[in-house]
């Protein structure tokens, strides 16, 4: 698979297979990825893998605090408000989803089914936290982000679907306890990886992308 088939096929997954992805495909994975440019040659990344029991408790824990209502508490903030064109583009993208899905956008049941289907990692059986020393500066966030990119295009190779995802890191302190994450790190990606589950509804939703057109421009000299 060349780079702009990856590119075209990579879906954020919402269901997952129960089927495990194997070490050595993971290993395969995450080593190539750990080509990723960074600054300086930094590669200022540390990466901790979730799979089998100790990913089932973060699963069970992370769904736990939903239901409580506990609210969520990501090591690197998110916005407090968008832009007004992009704040659109994402309720549009909600709208059609719940339209895919036959719901309502404000249905109450809906959106709780949507949240703990987040909080449960949509089922993947693996997610790999992306973490960095605190005293980074953005600039290794950036190159977390590279790194997460890299990931998702290489599983594509290995016929292996990807979901990066702010729930998947929303419980930190979770996190951090079950897989021996030291308190000098930030956790700040998470990515789901596994096997899409081609009967649920979900996958078959793809969002829309803005044209080159509205985005890239070629001032004239």
């Amino acid at each position: 698979m060349n780079v702009t088939d990856a590119l075209g096929a990579r879906a954020s997954i919402r269901a997952y297979k129960p089927d495990p992805v194997p070490r050595p495909t993971l290993e395969g994975i995450l080593g190539a990825a750990l080509r990723t440019p960074s600054w300086a040659n930094s590669q200022p990344w540390e990466v901790f893998v979730a799979t089998g029991e100790p990913l089932e408790r973060l699963r069970t824990a992370f769904l736990a605090r939903t239901r409580e209502g506990v609210p969520g508490a990501p090591e690197l903030s998110t916005p407090k408000e968008w832009p007004a064109e992009l704040r659109q583009r994402t309720l549009q993208m909600i709208e059609a989803r719940a339209r895919h899905q036959g719901v309502a956008p404000d249905d109450p049941a809906g959106q709780r089914s949507s949240l703990e289907n987040n909080r449960r990692f949509f089922g993947a059986p693996t997610v790999v936290y992306l973490c960095l020393d605190r005293s980074l500066s953005p600039w290794s966030i950036y190159d977390l982000g590279a790194l997460s990119q890299s990931i998702m295009l290489e599983a594509q190779e290995h016929g292996v679907d990807s979901t990066p995802a702010v729930n998947l890191v929303i419980y930190p302190d979770l996190i951090r306890a079950e897989m021996g994450i030291p308190d000098a790190l930030l956790i700040l990606i998470g990515v789901a990886l596994g096997y899409r589950d081609p009967g649920d509804s979900r996958n078959s939703y793809r969002t829309a992308r803005r044209s080159l057109e509205d985005v890239v421009r070629f001032p004239e000299a």
